[in-house]
């Protein structure tokens, strides 16, 4: 019963997870390696499948180990956000006014920020 549950989860939430695993080990992982660091009671056909998802999206590389793959990340937490966002944005049509209420959005805090990292680029 608990595979039932786990695989209704989101995809995002269970591809979440796996890259947590991936990343806190801080070296390539076999499906069944993420299995057990993810505890969940997850198949392991499960947890292959999310890793070959995540490896068709570019966002894990593999090795071969043994008969299969080990996993591995190909960017760090804040790089994968970023990807993300500029996967958002590439989705719309209408880019300025995407980033007109992106920015319009921000914090004060994180607009100050903005603004300083677009300032140190332009150098």
């Amino acid at each position: 019963m608990t595979d039932a549950k786990d695989e209704r989860r989101p995809a995002g939430e269970l591809e979440a997870a796996v890259m947590a695993a991936l990343w806190a080990a801080g070296a390539p992982l076999t499906a069944g390696r993420v299995q057990t660091e993810l505890g969940s009671g997850l198949a392991r056909t499960t947890v292959t499948t999310i890793l070959t998802r995540l490896h068709e999206k570019g966002v894990v590389g593999r090795e071969r180990q043994g008969r299969g793959y080990a996993y591995f990340p190909v960017q760090d937490a804040p790089g994968l956000t970023a990807r993300r966002m500029h996967g958002e944005l590439d989705r719309d049509t209408d880019r300025e006014t995407v980033l007109a209420r992106f920015v319009a959005q921000l914090s004060p805090d994180d607009e100050q920020l903005l603004r300083q990292l677009l300032e140190s680029d332009e150098r």
